[in-house]
């Protein structure tokens, strides 16, 4: 891959940035600046180079389809202009006049041209006309085979940005760990996160598997689950041994009917499994003092309701261990901007589908073509 740092000379050269920009926006303001954040160095490094700085990022929210709460944001911080369409007579005047005047560019949702989604070559080829280089910045959308990821490099000289050589250096610590080495396993969705789980079975010293995810365990082992959440499919479970895997607690509890049930510690109202409990927590904090090295991704309970108890436990002790981590997931990300822990751990990955995708393969669509 070629690096952007070891670009020698960028002075009045036009470099097209793909940066994921698609953050919450409440009231057509910016809420959680994380990511924007995370690409401030790169968009510094090409300012101070005097480089003529073209952004271009999607956006999927609720209010919306634009990405101008984005531009009020970043004008805090430099320069901007705003530009809807760079492709017309209008766009290409205006994109004149910003670089004249030394503003950093930012395109309109890219999404809103259906070439971006379909990697439509035509389409990469416009976007690559507006520059002389291209920069790809955006790790949490470089599993995503789409033309602004994979189909620009194609057609201009194409370099890593510094976020995503952030992002790739420190996932990539997953694979030659220090030891003992934890993995932590959260969320839902069985069938995306199976392959994390076969790989770093292998891998680390001890795997911690949570939220609706050890629901499929507990169904392995035939315990009653109510109306938990379980993945369907069979996943043959059987072949995990326990001497490496640890699922929340079992304990038995009394049912309205007066017989016994086995159930994990997260127990909630209407016989569901919502949230890791106590119990949980207390193991945590054991294999985190074990551990050297700390891989985690999504939550231990359904943090979108409100169960968020056991996730935040988690984040707390990883960041009071002062052990060397590496977390991720949209929901872990919610509690530990939540907690202000982002400083207290040692690296907080920006992708929640590319960190799965890269932690699995090793590599992503955008990172391939770069090479």
């Amino acid at each position: 891959m070629r690096f952007l740092k070891d670009l020698p000379e960028l002075s009045g050269k036009k470099v097209l940035l793909r940066a994921d920009f698609n953050v919450p926006i409440s009231g057509g303001r910016v809420v959680d600046s994380f990511r924007i954040d995370k690409t401030i160095p790169t968009i510094s490094f090409l300012r101070e180079k005097d480089a003529q700085l073209i952004i271009v990022s999607h956006y999927e929210g609720k209010e919306g389809n634009t990405l101008k709460p984005v531009a009020e944001f970043l004008e805090k911080i430099f320069p901007v202009s705003f530009i809807t369409n760079p492709f017309s007579d209008e766009g290409k005047s205006a994109l004149q006049k910003a670089f004249g005047e030394k503003k950093v560019v930012l395109i309109e949702n890219l999404r809103v041209w259906p070439g971006e989604k379909d990697n439509d070559d035509s389409f990469a080829k416009s976007l690559a006309s507006l520059a002389d280089i291209y920069v790809n910045d955006a790790f949490s959308v470089s599993h995503r085979k789409h033309a602004s990821v994979v189909g620009v490099p194609k057609h201009i000289p194409a370099y890593v940005g510094l976020l995503l050589e952030d992002e790739v250096k420190n996932l990539s610590k997953a694979f030659d760990p220090a030891r003992p080495f934890l993995f932590v396993l959260g969320g839902a969705k069985f069938d995306t996160k199976m392959p994390l789980i076969e790989k770093f079975f292998k891998k680390a010293d001890m795997v911690f598997v949570g939220g609706a995810l050890a629901n499929n365990f507990f169904k392995e082992k035939g315990f009653p689950l109510g109306k938990s959440l379980v993945s369907e499919g069979d996943f043959k479970l059987g072949q995990f041994s326990t001497d490496r895997l640890f699922i929340p607690p079992d304990v038995v509890v009394q049912s309205e009917r007066g017989t016994q049930i086995i159930k994990p510690t997260d127990v909630a109202e209407d016989e569901t499994i919502v949230d890791s409990g106590p119990e949980t927590s207390r193991l945590l904090q054991k294999l985190i003092w074990k551990a050297e090295f700390i891989l985690w991704n999504g939550p231990l309970g359904n943090y979108e309701l409100g169960f968020t108890g056991g996730t935040e436990d988690l984040a707390k002790a990883i960041a009071q261990s002062k052990r060397d981590s590496v977390v991720g997931g949209g929901d872990t990300l919610a509690a530990i901007a939540k907690l202000n822990l982002f400083n207290k751990l040692s690296f907080v990955s920006t992708g929640g589908g590319a960190m799965l995708d890269f932690l699995a393969n090793e590599t992503l669509p955008g990172i391939e073509v770069l090479n």
